[in-house]
């Protein structure tokens, strides 16, 4: 999916006298003034984390309630339980929370739902099943804000606390103790933490209470489910996060450290990326595919050759979980062969027998591919589960809200949601999202926006250029890698790498020292840039090989450079039309794509550019000269002499 390019405001002069107030460079302070960051006080937060005093845990509404009463059981030695959700966040929350509990003494354990057999949330029966086995307290985390009726039926029976970060309805369930930053009446002011970051506040109320201690432990399990739960990368979660990866690397948890000698990371500087890509989909691997369980146990384990055994475990689940995520995606692919996707304004795909546990990703891989709001439902027994992601501009809560006639249930947030619904219902809610969408959304919608910081040219990055971007870290929602381009370059020995030759790797050409370039996932693309100047968008980072330390530049996207793009005149499309015209008449196949069509052209025809060629090729099929099927191109020659104002595209690039 190409992505429109946009380079941020230029802040160059307020920066220079940003940058004097804050004591750093004019480069430093453009970053934080992209970043919404203006002031000299919330400067100084966002690059020293560490220097900045954690909040006052009992500025949460409810939370001397919560510490009475857990205070309370641990001296009568009452069984505590703590109820947990399947994700990273939740399995998180509940290893930081027990383990506290059992240090100070508590008769602790927990439960998690499983995702399949009992799906989200708290559930009466599961409720009564816990009191059975002689629960006296049950702490929810990451959990309960919602669950009103399962509170209800539980209030007579067992004293009942929740911990949760989601929002909450209109009615608060009736509990001892509800903490949730987002309550309307919480004074407490960083209303963004998670799951597990709630939990951490709790102990901290805890030990402050009980022991009279400042607590600041066990950070490397609270930034692993900061991080997984993608909430921003900002005030306490900075802090914690940029705590965290440095105990991370260090932990001598048996668990951390079998979960990063199963990754191969031991010896790696460990980055927030590191752990949403590498470390919490293998936590997340067990709850996805069977029980979340395992990974409560991992992080709870004090015996090194248990946690191994549970890494090699989960990683083997991980291994699962990517095939059977890619036999979904390749039947929902399918599914998409059938349809319009430029005509579509959402994408709402369905299939029994898919693994509800993996549905989420294979949504969001539907959404980089194609980029329209998409749902992938899994179905079962005339019920589907559906998981939603969604697009910049379109909140998929509200979507949801506006067709929950068609829907047995749905919850979530502007960028990803769930829900449920009858099969039969399914054709009727995809025409009502469609409806909705259509109405919310323009063309402009679906082009994906690249947000680029400044231009800079790779010769210009400076070991404190470096020093001060690093400034910037942990990366993530709310604080993105800062993202640079720089035009006309030109690549040389460019080449596939990868064990499937997957991945791109070339050099930049025309400068003092050699600077690798790499691209994932774009490895086909190596003819291009050995023939063709390109535009980059990158992010640099210092690659060590072998204790040599040297620069490599990241991309996140690259094109045809524009000083060179031309729009296709008359003349232009009239040589394509004759190559297409002697392939069709050669009999020859025409794939729809345009690298190896150009390639084709070019051994007979005048050079052309590929941003040439490949705005000529969408003019014809603008014009239905040229009509994609099934991976080919279709040829049909017009009866008549073609129109090229007919074509919005040729329109743009020859204004009359």
């Amino acid at each position: 999916m190409e992505k429109e390019w946009s380079l941020l405001p230029d802040t160059s002069a307020r920066a220079v006298e940003f940058s004097q107030r804050i004591g750093t460079t004019p480069f430093t302070a453009a970053l934080l003034l992209h970043r919404g960051i203006t002031s000299d006080e919330e400067a100084r937060a966002f690059l020293h984390p560490e220097k900045q005093p954690f909040h006052d845990p009992f500025l949460m509404r409810d939370m001397e309630k919560a510490v009475s009463r857990i205070e309370q059981a641990i001296q009568a030695q009452e069984r505590i339980v703590v109820y947990g959700d399947y994700d990273v966040d939740g399995i998180t929350a509940t290893s930081l929370l027990c383990r506290n509990l059992r240090q100070l003494g508590a008769n602790a354990g927990y439960f998690i739902p499983h995702r399949q057999k009992d799906g989200y949330g708290l559930h009466k029966e599961t409720l009564d099943e816990i009191i059975a086995g002689g629960a006296g307290l049950i702490v929810t985390v990451d959990c309960g804000i919602s669950a009103v009726e399962e509170a209800a039926a539980a209030k007579d029976k067992v004293d009942l606390i929740i911990t949760d970060h989601h929002l909450p309805g209109q009615e608060l369930p009736k509990a001892l103790a509800v903490i949730d930053p987002h309550r309307a009446d919480c004074a407490y002011p960083d209303k963004n933490i998670a799951g597990v970051g709630v939990a951490f506040k709790l102990c901290q109320a805890l030990w402050q209470k009980m022991r009279g201690k400042s607590f600041t432990g066990d950070l490397d399990i609270v930034a692993l489910g900061t991080v997984a739960d993608v909430v921003p990368l900002l005030g306490e979660n900075r802090k914690i996060v940029q705590q965290g990866l440095r105990v991370l690397k260090k932990s001598k948890r048996p668990g951390i450290q079998a979960l990063l000698a199963v990754t191969e990371l031991q010896e790696k500087e460990i980055t927030a990326g590191h752990i949403g890509f590498v470390l919490a989909p293998r936590l997340n691997a067990a709850g996805r595919l069977a029980s979340a369980l395992r990974g409560v146990e991992l992080l709870l384990t004090e015996d090194g050759e248990e946690a191994q055994a549970i890494a090699e475990e989960l990683d083997a689940a991980n291994r699962e979980r990517q095939a059977v995520e890619q036999e979904i995606l390749q039947a929902a692919e399918k599914q998409i062969e059938e349809i319009d996707v430029k005509q579509a304004h959402v994408l709402v795909l369905h299939g029994e027998g898919w693994h509800p546990g993996v549905i989420g990703i294979v949504a969001s891989r539907i959404v980089e591919r194609y980029y329209r709001p998409t749902v992938i439902i899994a179905e079962e027994d005339g019920v589907g589960k559906g998981s939603c992601r969604s697009i910049r501009g379109f909140h998929m809560f509200e979507a949801l809200s506006a067709c929950k006639e068609h829907l047995l249930g749905f919850g979530g947030h502007a960028q990803a949601a769930g829900l449920s619904l009858r099969s039969a219902d399914i054709a009727s809610f995809r025409e009502a999202l469609e409806a909705y969408a259509a109405k919310v959304l323009t063309e402009e919608d679906f082009v994906p926006i690249l947000d680029i910081e400044l231009e800079l040219a790779p010769e210009k990055i400076t070991e404190q250029l470096m020093t001060e971007i690093k400034l910037l870290e942990p990366y993530g929602m709310g604080n993105p890698k800062p993202l640079f381009s720089t035009h006309g370059v030109r690549g040389s020995y460019a080449r596939q790498i990868g064990k499937e030759g997957q991945h791109l790797k070339f050099e930049l050409d025309g400068l003092d020292a050699s600077i690798d370039v790499l691209a994932w996932g774009k490895g086909e693309e190596a003819p291009f840039v050995n023939r063709e100047r390109i535009d980059i968008a990158y992010f640099p980072e210092y690659h060590v090989w072998r204790e040599k330390r040297s620069l490599q530049l990241m991309l996140e996207d690259f094109r045809p450079a524009r000083a060179e793009a031309k729009h296709p005149d008359r003349d232009a499309l009239a040589s394509v039309y004759r190559f297409l015209l002697v392939r069709q008449r050669a009999g020859e196949g025409l794939p729809a794509d345009a690298e190896k069509l150009l390639a084709e052209y070019l051994l007979h025809f005048p050079a052309m550019g590929i941003f040439t060629f490949q705005k000529a090729l969408q003019i014809f099929e603008e014009l239905s000269v040229l009509l994609p099927d099934d991976g080919q191109y279709a040829f049909c020659p017009p009866q008549e002499k073609l129109d090229l104002q007919k074509s919005r595209i040729f329109r743009e690039g020859n204004p009359l």
